[in-house]
């Protein structure tokens, strides 16, 4: 079982080839604890949207502080990546987020950098407003981090009391920092939008596209944990990944006509659509009519029409879209609706008590260094992805994870700095 989740540890050497050569990078990382008196922090940043090549590693960033009264500090032990930070690497719903993140500007170019990818956290909280009543300096903490704010891919990251849960106790940073985003996505497509919770999937049949990444991956153990029955769609290679999670029936999406052998199937009452494209116009006919059945999406124009088309036409033009689906659908006798990730920390309190309980399990790929962080968005971007890239931030105490090799001692924060240095990108 470990196999599924765990492909590469992140410790020792981990052999790079490209076409410059062979990199074998072996640094570890060991954080300062008086990281939140500092006005700087190490940083993974973008000065501009592009490729792989924007990615620019800092001692300089802007360290956050608490500044309100509901803020939590958190150090960052460990990270993960999503296929959105490949997406917002490149300039993707930059016109809403950067609105989002400063109203007043609206019109400016530029004004959003340096921006810190990362879109999870699991770490340990440094520092609490006095507004604070579920966290203390100590804490172990995970979190999703909304795309309007600065990421995880830094020494520190700060969010508000209600982004952020208590971590599982079963699992070191590396593991928790796998699931967050995806069960913060997961949960507001099948719940929000497909209105499903533990207490009515009993017998429910769900269908999951795409369902080796960690959207489909975590979603899989869920619906099992609230008693659904789950089929997927996958590649044939991911088979035993997810018939391991508890999928129920498996079709191999790259062998004959996946629609026509969903088809023979009995029909859904949700389907989970990670996948896109003409996805939609198959798996529509797959639902139970008149029933209530409903399909969620997760791959929306909603952010791309923003982009190409400005703010406000951007958003009518959605609109409308979503409009004439949704009533085109229901004339059909089924629900049509787009799934948009939502923070909530409460919500992944829930998840953690799950996790301990052994119902959920972290999909972890692929474990990263600090100073491999290019190499963890090579390996994002190549897709086809089983499970979560993850970035070991803070070397973890022995026994939680990421741990030294016997007889070996920790690197001092300043020889960390420098191997970190020496091994990344320079601007």
């Amino acid at each position: 079982m470990v196999s599924w989740w765990l492909k590469s540890s992140g410790v020792g050497a981990v052999l790079w080839q490209s076409g410059s050569g062979n990199i074998i990078c072996s640094l570890r990382r060991n954080l300062s604890s008086s990281s939140r008196l500092r006005s700087s922090m190490p940083a993974w940043v973008i000065d501009e949207y592009g490729n792989n090549g924007v990615l620019r590693f800092t001692e300089d960033a802007t360290a956050p502080s608490v500044n309100s009264a509901s803020e939590v500090l958190i150090q960052v032990h460990a990270a993960s990546l999503n296929p959105l930070d490949i997406s917002m690497r490149g300039g993707y719903g930059s016109n809403l987020l950067k609105l989002r993140r400063d109203p007043v500007s609206l019109g400016q170019n530029g004004g959003e950098f340096p921006i810190i990818l990362g879109r999870d956290v699991s770490g340990v909280v440094l520092d609490c407003g006095s507004g604070v009543t579920h966290f203390k300096p100590g804490d172990e903490v995970w979190a999703a981090i909304p795309p309007w704010k600065q990421g995880s891919l830094a020494e520190m990251v700060n969010l508000t009391e209600y982004e952020v849960s208590h971590k599982p106790r079963s699992l070191s940073h590396r593991e928790a920092a796998s699931i967050p985003y995806v069960a913060a996505t997961a949960l507001s497509a099948l719940v929000n939008a497909g209105g499903l919770c533990r207490n009515n999937c009993t017998n429910k049949r769900v269908l999951i596209t795409g369902a080796s990444g960690g959207v489909g991956t975590f979603s899989i153990q869920l619906l099992k944990a609230w008693g659904a029955h789950v089929t997927v769609t996958c590649s044939h290679n991911a088979e035993g990944l997810v018939r391991g999670l508890g999928a129920d029936e498996v079709v191999d999406y790259t062998v004959g006509d996946v629609a026509t052998e969903l088809g023979l199937l009995e029909k859904f009452d949700v389907i989970l659509d990670n996948v896109g494209g003409d996805s939609e116009q198959w798996a529509l006919g797959l639902l139970k009519s008149w029933s209530g059945a409903k399909y969620v999406t997760l791959v929306t124009p909603f952010l791309l029409n923003i982009d190409s088309m400005g703010l406000l036409e951007g958003a009518v033009h959605s609109g409308l879209n979503l409009h004439q689906k949704a009533i085109t659908n229901m004339c059909n006798g089924v629900f049509y609706r787009w799934g948009f990730y939502a923070p909530d920390g409460p919500a992944l309190d829930e998840v953690s008590q799950l996790v301990d309980a052994g119902k959920i399990l972290p999909v972890v790929e692929d474990t990263f260094l600090f100073s491999q962080v290019p190499l963890a968005f090579q390996k994002v971007e190549r897709g086809h992805a089983r499970g979560k890239t993850v970035v070991t931030v803070a070397q973890e105490e022995e026994g939680t994870g990421v741990t030294e090799e016997e007889g070996e001692s920790s690197d001092t924060p300043e020889q960390v700095r420098e191997e970190v240095r020496q091994a990344a990108p320079k601007s």
